[in-house]
């Protein structure tokens, strides 16, 4: 009994210890996972479709209609119609606009624009109730079987359409949901922006190629450009209204329902990202709300029914990490810095130099790890276009590891309100700058 009971409390305690372990290397680990992850797309993935599709007849092309949620959008709203009627590459499609609720000057551009466009066409939502409210809505008032979800701030390349449509043209894409593009920040003119460009490339572009590679799972749509079929978004109900971020809610409910989801990295879509600290920070507590939000919404389907979820359970368990390691370096962060003062105070300054050695240490490996992350990234996306905006890298990323775990620490209470019914999906635009005033 007594061997037992020792036995016992020694695998207990090298399970606490493994399970530290992987909590202080997680960022660590993730970087080096994401890493494996992108190269496996780009040397293993066989039915990606980067640089090979085809023209599509104009008598063969489906019916497209490009969706621009719009709240006080003035700004933007007539360069980015205007650039959709006279610049992209395909025939069959219409514009709808759904103008949520504008104060501003948008329902009389609007006006003047359909005047211009016969193909555009405006809904009016009397009172601002958020995008996926919005979004809905329009789905009933849209003529096409395809729906792109596009951003009153957000061009995509030309050949946007034409590319888009070649995942959904052969038998093996029946089941595909949906199709996500690239983001490209347009606003490079300032130092968070720059930063930004590293990021979307890295962070976000690596991370969908490494869950593509995997399983064809996907954390997030990007809102801002994505071509759904409208089939699934009716099958799960369309968008959730009042969830934080409506692209990463419904990708894991295409998802749960067994749909495909699929990141096409050669496709393009220009984009005006925060230009400062608040507004970047605004925005990331945001994701990381709904990040939370569709982790606890759906943590009981995968501890109950774990088989049939598999697919999905590379991101649920990378989800679970984040959110856990986020309270773990919040709690250590407040611990290390409670200690620091007290060394301090007790003139313990030996201590204090070897306690700072050892942080530098580790925060040296998350960078060299950050590091090779972001220079694959660099090196797939764009055909390494991007290489010169390396040297922003490594302090963006100690940046970023900084941020998330605070949003994600800070929203936790807002996401589980709005799982327990108290959430809402109204929305504010940003600050808007022209695309082409902004570009570099």
């Amino acid at each position: 009994m007594v061997i037992s009971t020792i036995w016992s409390s020694g695998t207990i305690n090298t399970f606490l210890y493994v399970c530290l372990l992987i909590l202080c290397l997680y960022p660590v680990i993730g970087a080096f996972f994401w890493f494996a992850g992108s190269m496996s797309y780009r040397f293993f993935k066989t039915n990606k479709r980067d640089d090979n599709w085809q023209e599509i007849p104009e008598d063969e092309q489906p019916l497209i209609t490009i969706m621009i949620p719009a709240h006080n959008e003035e700004v933007m709203i007539e360069e980015t119609i205007t650039y959709l009627f006279e610049e992209i590459n395909y025939s069959n499609f219409e514009v709808l606009v759904m103008d949520d609720g504008s104060t501003d000057q948008t329902p009389e551009i609007l006006a003047i624009l359909r005047n211009k466009y016969p193909r555009l066409r405006t809904v009016r939502v009397t009172k601002n109730k958020g995008k996926a409210h919005a979004f809905n809505i329009g789905m009933y008032f849209a003529k096409g079987e395809y729906i792109l979800s596009n951003d009153a701030d957000t061009i995509p390349e030309p050949d946007a359409l034409m590319k888009y449509m070649n995942f959904f043209m052969n038998a093996r894409d029946l089941n595909t949901s949906a199709v996500t593009a690239n983001m490209d920040v347009q606003n490079r003119t300032t130092l968070i922006g720059k930063s930004q460009t590293v990021e979307f490339s890295s962070i976000v572009g690596i991370i969908k190629r490494s869950q593509t590679a995997i399983n064809d799972s996907m954390y997030a749509y990007s809102g801002a450009n994505t071509l759904y079929k409208k089939d699934f978004l009716i099958d799960v109900g369309g968008f959730r209204q009042n969830r934080a971020t409506e692209d990463i809610s419904i990708a894991w409910d295409h998802q749960m329902i067994g749909a495909v989801p699929r990141f096409a990295p050669n496709i393009v879509f220009h984009m005006n990202v925060p230009e400062t600290v608040r507004d970047l920070y605004k925005q990331r507590k945001r994701w990381a709300q709904g990040g939370t939000e569709v982790w606890l919404t759906n943590i009981k389907k995968f501890l109950m029914y774990p088989i049939r979820h598999r697919y999905q359970m590379s991101m649920f368990v990378d989800s679970t990490l984040s959110i856990i390691w986020s309270f773990f370096f919040m709690i250590t962060s407040i611990i290390f810095i409670g200690t620091m003062a007290y060394f301090v105070a007790t003139g313990q300054y030996a201590r204090i130099e070897k306690s700072v050695l050892m942080a530098l240490i580790f925060v040296a490996f998350e960078v060299l790890a950050g590091f090779i992350q972001l220079l694959a990234a660099l090196i797939l996306d764009h055909h390494g276009a991007k290489m010169k905006y390396l040297l922003f890298a490594p302090l963006y990323m100690l940046f970023y590891w900084m941020v998330n775990p605070i949003t994600v620490v800070m929203t936790f209470i807002p996401a589980l309100k709005t799982i327990l019914g108290f959430g809402s999906g109204t929305w504010i635009s940003p600050a808007r700058k022209s695309l082409q005033d902004s570009k570099k």
